[in-house]
């Protein structure tokens, strides 16, 4: 067993290490907030103490020794080791905690109604939710699992569907009762449309391909109010200013209370709707993994 005596002091092998990895006495007094006679001492020191050089001198620089070599892989070993402790020790008295990325839409419709019921099966468990108006950043910083509309393919990540797009038509039921009758996508045409703008990028339905899948001429009648936002789509719908497209899953609880009214014979599918992406280096964190699986439960 190694006695006292036989350990050089740590802040000699912490200078050692940081001069090592750079291979320069003046980047590592840099670094270390010194001055580079201040690190030439040190190491010096240590070389006396272990009674072998650890660097050669070069031409405006050093290099490591067979046994530098070895030194510095055990520090470094080391330090990174007791990095992981003193990380562990900070953390394990804090609360578990997930940071959740995704769009106003699923996070207002689908997250929010159902997050209540987590909290309650998971007390401990403290959520952060990061929302976006489209394209959520499935790479963005601190993100532990993000919630995307997509067609699933996300290199260099690990993604699971959660539902396919579902769409129909939707609508407030005083619209039906001042439009009479709505038995054909013609009829429909004839109500005013309310879309949801999309950039090229994105993969969200339109009126025009919902059409199109039907085989119907898009043809509307009635001036289209364009939104953003597909909440405010969705208030405009239940105000009863017109037909919206309403993605199954995110608009059940509106049907449920007969804020809106489903014309689920003019249904579409397609293999785009909401995955569940995380990275692969946080796959394996329990945390994610509790919340992934609740997801994924209660879709």
């Amino acid at each position: 067993m190694l006695s006292e005596s036989d350990m050089p002091p740590l802040h000699m092998l912490v200078v050692f290490e940081s001069s090592a990895r750079h291979l320069s006495f003046t980047a590592a007094a840099r670094e270390l907030g010194t001055t580079q006679p201040a690190i030439s001492q040190q190491v010096k020191a240590l070389e006396g103490l272990l009674n072998t050089p650890l660097f050669r001198r070069v031409y405006r620089g050093v290099e490591l020794t067979d046994e530098g070599h070895i030194l510095l892989k055990t520090t470094q070993s080391s330090f990174s080791e007791i990095r992981k402790v003193i990380s562990y020790i900070r953390n394990r008295n804090k609360s578990p905690r997930i940071n959740v990325a995704t769009d106003f839409a699923f996070a207002a419709y689908w997250l929010m109604p159902r997050l209540p019921e987590f909290r309650k099966q998971h007390p401990d468990i403290e959520i952060r939710l990061h929302t976006a108006q489209s394209n959520v950043d499935v790479g963005m910083q601190d993100i532990d699992l993000a919630v995307v509309f997509s067609d699933g393919l996300h290199k260099g990540f690990v993604t699971e569907k959660l539902f396919e797009e579902e769409v129909f038509p939707v609508c407030s039921p005083k619209l039906v009762e001042e439009f009479g009758t709505l038995q054909k996508l013609e009829d429909i045409s004839r109500v005013p449309l309310l879309k949801l703008h999309t950039e090229a990028i994105e993969k969200w339905m339109i009126w025009e391909r919902l059409f199109e899948q039907n085989n119907v001429l898009w043809s509307p009648s009635q001036t289209v109010m364009e939104f953003d936002n597909y909440t405010l789509l969705m208030q405009a719908a239940i105000a009863g200013q017109g037909m919206a497209l309403g993605w199954g899953s995110l608009v059940d609880d509106m049907l449920e209370k007969k804020l809106l009214t489903a014309f689920r014979e003019f249904t579409t599918h397609s293999s785009n709707g909401y995955f569940t992406v995380v990275s692969p280096s946080r796959v394996d964190d329990p945390v994610v993994t509790i919340f992934k699986d609740w997801i994924h439960q209660n879709r």
